[in-house]
């Protein structure tokens, strides 16, 4: 039995919480350096960090149908990279569901790695998460 073993792709993440709730932007650059943008309405209103894993997360499960076992993923929140990495306590009780499933995702899909990133380098994700909430629709 022969296993293909796929380059990795690039996923940046960015959360955004707001008065009007909550947004997401994911990007993948393949291994081609086509760039895949997705951007997204959280219907919960959240904390900056929960809207962060929340876009994280997001992007692990695309990942997952996607079947890329080989995955570098960056964001610009340290203290989201540095939680996933166990530099950094989860000492918000509310961060830990999101915490722990972020960590299973990342368990299944095999290689991946996570890195912090400045925000200026992570600037495609951010606007994709503004652009959602710009376009949230009133009630």
């Amino acid at each position: 039995m022969v296993i293909e073993v796929k380059p990795p792709w690039k996923m940046y993440f960015d959360g955004a919480a707001h008065h009007g709730g909550a947004s997401a932007g994911v990007v993948f650059v393949t291994s081609q350096g086509e760039v895949l943008p997705y951007s997204f309405t959280l219907t919960q209103l959240c904390s900056n960090n929960v809207a962060e894993y929340q876009a994280l997360i997001l992007g692990l499960e695309m990942a997952v149908e996607m079947k890329r076992l080989q995955l570098k993923v960056f964001d610009d929140s340290q203290l989201v990279v540095n939680q996933l990495l166990g530099s950094y306590e989860v000492k918000k009780p509310e961060l830990r569901p999101y915490h722990d499933y972020a960590k299973k995702l990342m368990g299944w899909l095999g290689d991946v790695t996570i890195q912090h990133v400045p925000r200026k380098e992570n600037k495609k994700a951010d606007d994709l998460a503004a652009l959602a909430s710009s376009l949230t629709l009133p009630d």
